[in-house]
C-alpha cells in the first residue's frame, strides 16, 4: 500500500468526528433528523470552494450541494454523494459514547463512523483539496450532501432528484456502498464495488378472524394464530434462485471448495449448499441470490381475554433485479397457499432493483485510483442487498456505483457487524485511503 496525505486525513477525521457529534439522527418521522446541522457544517467547512447551495425539504431537513463548473459543457459530472443522517442508536449496547466522536486507538468511534459519515466526510475533504489547489477541471465535480437516506429519501435524495434537478444532474454519481476487500487464494485482492442493488416491497398484510372470549379457545377463528401460521410459511418460503455473471464473479472469488463454490452457483443445489454455510456466509449468499421476506412489525388484539379479529403483519421483502411489484404479490400468494384468501396485501413502499453498467469510464477511473493504494489489485461487482440513494440517480440514466476503499483491516464481516450496529468506528488509515481516492477519480473524470 502507497502513503496518504497526513493533511487529509486529519481533516478527515475531524470532520467526521464533527458530524457525528451533530447527532442527525433520523427515526423515519418527517420531524426526526434535523441535517440541516449537518448540511450547514459541510457548508461552512466548503466555504470559498465553489458554488454553494443549501435546501431544505421540510424545516430541519437540510442538504447542501457544492460545484466546482468545468470549463467544457460538453464534459461528464461527477457527483460525489454522501449521506447526512444516521439510524437511531440504543446506548446501552455501546462500550463509548455513540454520539462522541472520540478517537480512540486510531479509530474514530460513533454511530455514522461506518454508515456512512466516514464517507461523507472523506468526500467533502477531498472537494475541498481540489477547489484550494486551484484545479480547472473541464467537466464539472459536484458535493451532494444529502438528508433522509436512512428512511428511503423521500425528504432528500428523491426531493432533490423532483424539484431540483439541475442541481445535482450528473453523468457518473459515486455513494455507498463499497470499498472492503477480500483476498483470493492465488493472492489477488478483490475490491468491491458495487453496481446494483435489490428493489423493495414493502407490504402489510391485514389477516382477518373473529372476535370471542379468551376462556373458551376451543375451535375459534383466532386472527393472531393464522397470522403465527402466515409468519412461519413466509419464513420457509423458497423463491427461485437468481445466478447472473455478478454472482458468479463474487463466488469465484471466494476461498471455499470447489464442491461449495459450485453448489452456490447451481439453482439446483444453492439452499443445500447454504444450509452447510457458517451463518453470517450464509445469510449474504442466500440475500444475493434470493427475494427475501423478512415479517418485521406485528399489530393486534385489544385485550387479554378477547381473541383478535385482526391482526396486521408488516414484511421487509427486498427483490433481486427483474421481479417486479405484481410479481412480489404473486410471490405471496404461493407462499400463503390456502390462507392467502385471508388475507389482505397493502403496499406500503416499493422501488424496483436498479443497475449500472460496467465496465465504464468510472469504473476505469475507480480501478486506476485503487491501483494507487493497491498495485495489482481487481474491482469485483456487487449487489447491494439493501437500498440507498443511488436509485433516484439511475432511474435518470446516470451510472452509480457504491464505491470506497478501505484499509486491509476492514472485512465484509467487520464492515457488516459495525453496519446499524452497536460500537460502530472506522479506522483512521481508511479514512485517508478514501480522500486520495476520491481526488484520484475526480481528476480521471473531469480531467
Amino acid at each position: 500500500m502507497t502513503t496518504r496525505s497526513d493533511d487529509m486525513t486529519g481533516a478527515t477525521v475531524e470532520l467526521l468526528q464533527a458530524l457525528i457529534r451533530n447527532e442527525c439522527v433520523n427515526d423515519g418521522t418527517p420531524e426526526s433528523g434535523h441535517e440541516t446541522r449537518n448540511a450547514e457544517l459541510l457548508g461552512g467547512f466548503l466555504d470559498g470552494c465553489g458554488g454553494i447551495e443549501q435546501f431544505e425539504s421540510l424545516p430541519g431537513r437540510g442538504s447542501v450541494v457544492a460545484r466546482i463548473e468545468g470549463s467544457d459543457p460538453d464534459a461528464p459530472t461527477l457527483c460525489l454523494m454522501g449521506h447526512t443522517d444516521v439510524v437511531p442508536v440504543n446506548p446501552a449496547g455501546w462500550s463509548r459514547d455513540p454520539f462522541g466522536g472520540e478517537l480512540v486507538d486510531g479509530e474514530v468511534w460513533g454511530r455514522g463512523a461506518i454508515d456512512m459519515l466516514n464517507v461523507t466526510a472523506s468526500m467533502a475533504v477531498a472537494f475541498r483539496q481540489l477547489a484550494r489547489s486551484g484545479w480547472k477541471p473541464k467537466g464539472t465535480l459536484v458535493y451532494f450532501g444529502v438528508a433522509d437516506e436512512e428512511a428511503g429519501g423521500t425528504w432528500g435524495a428523491e426531493w432533490m432528484c423532483n424539484q431540483h434537478w439541475d442541481a445535482v444532474r450528473s453523468d457518473y454519481v459515486l455513494t455507498e456502498l463499497g470499498g472492503w476487500s477480500t483476498t483470493s487464494h492465488d493472492g489477488t485482492r478483490h475490491v468491491v464495488v458495487n453496481t446494483g442493488e435489490k428493489g423493495i416491497a414493502w407490504r402489510r398484510l391485514r389477516i382477518h378472524g373473529t372476535p370471542a372470549h379468551g376462556s373458551m379457545p376451543f375451535g375459534s377463528d383466532n386472527a393472531l394464530v393464522t397470522a403465527a401460521e402466515i409468519v412461519r410459511r413466509l419464513s420457509q418460503y423458497r423463491p427461485q434462485a437468481r445466478i447472473d455473471d455478478v454472482w458468479r464473479q463474487t463466488v469465484a472469488t471466494m476461498n471455499l471448495s470447489a464442491e461449495v463454490k459450485a453448489g452456490l452457483v447451481d439453482p439446483a443445489q444453492i439452499w443445500a449448499t447454504l444450509e452447510t454455510l457458517p451463518p453470517v456466509l450464509a445469510k449474504r449468499c442466500h440475500a444475493h441470490t434470493h427475494t427475501t421476506f423478512s415479517p418485521n412489525v406485528v399489530h393486534g388484539g385489544q385485550k387479554t381475554n378477547i381473541i383478535p379479529d385482526l391482526v396486521e403483519l408488516e414484511v421487509d421483502i427486498r427483490t433481486v433485479p427483474g421481479t417486479t411489484q405484481d410479481e412480489v404479490d404473486a410471490h405471496l400468494h404461493e407462499a400463503l397457499g390456502e390462507l392467502a384468501h385471508r388475507v389482505e396485501i397493502g403496499r406500503l413502499h416499493g422501488s424496483n432493483a436498479t443497475e449500472s453498467p460496467a465496465p465504464t469510464a468510472l469504473w476505469d477511473a475507480i480501478s486506476s485510483a485503487t491501483q494507487v493504494a493497491y498495485p495489482g489489485a481487481d474491482l469485483l461487482p456487487g449487489l447491494i442487498v439493501g437500498g440507498t440513494d443511488a436509485r433516484f440517480f439511475r432511474d435518470r440514466g446516470s451510472v452509480v456505483y457504491g464505491a470506497g476503499l478501505f484499509s486491509p483491516s476492514v472485512s465484509f464481516e467487520s464492515f457488516g457487524s459495525r453496519f446499524h450496529g452497536n460500537d460502530e468506528r472506522i479506522d483512521v488509515e481508511s479514512l485517508g485511503l478514501a480522500a486520495d481516492f476520491w481526488t484520484h477519480i475526480a481528476k480521471t473524470i473531469c480531467g
